[in-house]
């Protein structure tokens, strides 16, 4: 995987001992690849590098907690786990490469942290790509029961203590990787990273931090008129439940981005490993029309 890539760890503020590891590698202009859960930067292996082919410089990290990357003791109002705070984490990690400037995409829970970065930093994001991605706070505005019975693991997630018990008794039998789809080398890093009780405790502090301070950061946004100012481009999978449960995304999104654009995937929700092809033919055009 990632042939020609760099690794390295950049080291986060010393008073929460956090870190992240990330790849990088090509030349051109900088993009910044956010993974969801429970993934780490591999699951981006066929598309990194279709994108450095394209002219681009690729940066793929472990989001906080995530895969290699470490972040702080978690706390009671998960505020180390917010996407305000990985998305400090992200711009600082750009930084640390040169970039000042760059695009984004972001897909599940990194689409959060994508959203985070444009709305906090917009200096920093020339155009951001959300993949399988609503505002959480516009989720939670809609609640079904029909959407509680298909994403209980959102309100799982956030309950104390029962989640680690239950999926660090067997993560093989909670996550079910394929190593046929997602490729042996993304598949044995997932796995080793899913069988860390400290990840698997990360990944859950995502989640809390979702329904509680993500969600009340998007409300206060919208409250105050913030939305985002670079192009948006929204993709969704078509074998997924985004669209079956809203409609067309793009309808919601008219209220957060001025300038936007999307449309459906056909495939499976983890897009980067089953439809690495049309997500890239995605991002080259709608990259270009930044260019």
């Amino acid at each position: 995987m990632f042939s020609g890539f760099e690794s390295r760890t950049v080291t986060g503020d010393p008073a929460d001992r956090s870190s992240v590891f990330v790849r990088h590698g090509g030349q051109g202009p900088p993009v910044l690849l956010l993974h969801g859960h429970p993934r780490t930067s591999a699951t981006w292996h066929r598309v990194a590098p279709q994108l450095v082919r394209h002219g681009y410089t690729v940066v793929c990290p472990d989001l906080r907690g995530y895969g290699r990357s470490r972040g702080p003791e978690p706390t009671a109002d998960h505020t180390g786990y917010s996407k305000r705070a990985v998305a400090k984490d992200m711009l600082a990690v750009m930084r640390s490469l040169g970039h000042h400037r760059f695009r984004v995409v972001g897909h599940d829970r990194g689409s959060y942290v994508a959203l985070r970065l444009a709305l906090d930093h917009p200096e920093a994001v020339a155009q951001v790509t959300l993949i399988d991605c609503l505002p959480i706070s516009e989720h939670l505005s809609r609640i079904t029961a029909r959407f509680a019975t298909r994403w209980w693991h959102w309100f799982f997630f956030a309950q104390p203590d029962i989640p680690e018990r239950v999926i660090n008794a067997d993560p093989d039998s909670w996550y079910h990787g394929d190593p046929r789809s997602m490729g042996q080398e993304n598949h044995d890093e997932w796995r080793a990273a899913v069988r860390n009780p400290q990840v698997v405790r990360a990944m859950l502090e995502d989640y809390r931090a979702g329904l509680t301070l993500d969600r009340q950061h998007e409300e206060d946004d919208r409250q105050a008129g913030v939305r985002l100012r670079c192009p948006t481009q929204i993709l969704w999978s078509l074998q997924d439940d985004l669209e079956d449960l809203y409609g067309d995304p793009l309808r919601i999104w008219r209220d957060w981005a001025p300038d936007l654009r999307g449309h459906g995937i056909d495939s499976g929700h983890h897009v980067a490993e089953q439809a690495p092809d049309a997500l890239v033919a995605s991002l080259a055009a709608f990259f270009a029309t930044g260019a």
